[in-house]
């Protein structure tokens, strides 16, 4: 199931279970308090789980284990508590790995639906402008292109379709190597506390939102590379060489577009470095700019203003302290 099992309404204690008999949980709780805890919490966790399969599986485990511990008859005797305690550790580690698992389905899950949502509406974005041009969709509501509009619409296009598929292969990337990287900070460090259902929610969301950052980084990259605001990389291939005519810019133009908004979306670090690169080239054009209103008389104004009161102060120190020697 894409949303996980339905939440319970009216969880489950431990202690409430038929096969267990009162007595007989109060005894384990007196010999063994840390282990008969933990099978309290992960019964609570098992009702929690992200599969049904998994939820009833889970809590039958726990009382499997519970049931176990209680049908030993020397639970009493202080001779079997260590090999008592080993085997409620060694049920209790085997429960938590489990848990663990079913965490990782969700976010798993919740990824693909994400990511899988955010290339659909993708691919609905990169069909509906060729369409428009095949159809005539854009000559019917009297709208014109040049030669270059077109292929400056195609190359916004392709870097914003190429940007969202790189985002994608780098969150599935990432996935691969730890999934746990991507939950860290949606957790806080307490992933425990975080239902399966709720985190597999967040992460459906994290992966559009992965996508639609792909999207608008490949689109800028390429409106900074072709303004010329960024002048890191060479282009091949520009839209007036492709309209003038120019043999094999076509493909030099795709491939170019494709790999840089691939790369956007890939490294998200190497496209906000450009753009912070774009806004420092800004600031320091404005600031060579000779149109620009010259402020050399304001600050030579205040200077000169700032060094008479600095001398009148120091005058006024002079005084003060030869009138204290005297």
């Amino acid at each position: 199931m894409v949303v996980g099992a339905p939440t319970l309404e009216k969880p489950r204690l431990l202690s409430e279970v038929e096969a267990v008999p009162r007595d007989g949980y109060e005894k384990l709780g007196r010999a063994f308090p840390k282990q008969q805890l933990e099978l309290q919490r992960l019964y609570g966790v098992s009702q929690r789980a992200f599969e049904q399969e998994t939820r009833v599986s889970l809590m039958a485990t726990v009382e499997y284990a519970l049931r176990s511990a209680l049908a030993c008859g020397q639970l009493d005797e202080a001779s079997a508590r260590p090999s008592m305690a080993a085997y409620l550790d060694k049920e209790i580690a085997g429960i938590r790995a489990r848990v663990r698992q079913d965490r990782a389905v969700a976010v798993s899950r919740g990824l693909n639906v994400g990511l899988s949502s955010g290339l659909l509406i993708s691919c609905v974005l990169l069909g509906l402008p060729l369409m428009a041009g095949a159809w005539g969709w854009l000559a019917d509501v009297g709208i014109t292109l040049s030669c270059s509009d077109r292929w400056t619409l195609m190359g916004v296009f392709l870097s914003g379709g190429a940007g969202a598929f790189g985002a994608v292969f780098s969150v599935l990337a990432r996935l691969r190597n730890s999934g746990d990287e991507l939950t860290r900070r949606k957790t806080n460090g307490h992933s425990a506390a975080v239902v399966p259902g709720q985190m597999s929610r967040s992460m459906r969301h994290e992966g559009v939102y992965r996508v639609v950052i792909g999207w608008v980084l490949g689109i800028a990259v390429f409106l900074l590379l072709s303004a010329e605001f960024v002048q890191v990389i060479e282009i091949p291939a520009a839209t007036a060489d492709i309209c003038g005519g120019s043999e094999g810019v076509n493909t030099s133009f795709w491939v170019f577009w494709c790999a840089i908004g691939f790369l956007s979306g890939f490294n998200e670090r190497w496209a906000f470095g450009l753009l912070n690169r774009s806004s420092r080239s800004y600031g320091a054009d404005r600031t060579a700019d000779p149109d620009r209103p010259d402020d050399t008389d304001d600050t030579a104004g205040t200077g000169a203003t700032g060094g008479a009161d600095s001398g009148r102060r120091t005058r006024a120190q002079a005084s003060a302290t030869e009138s204290k020697s005297t």
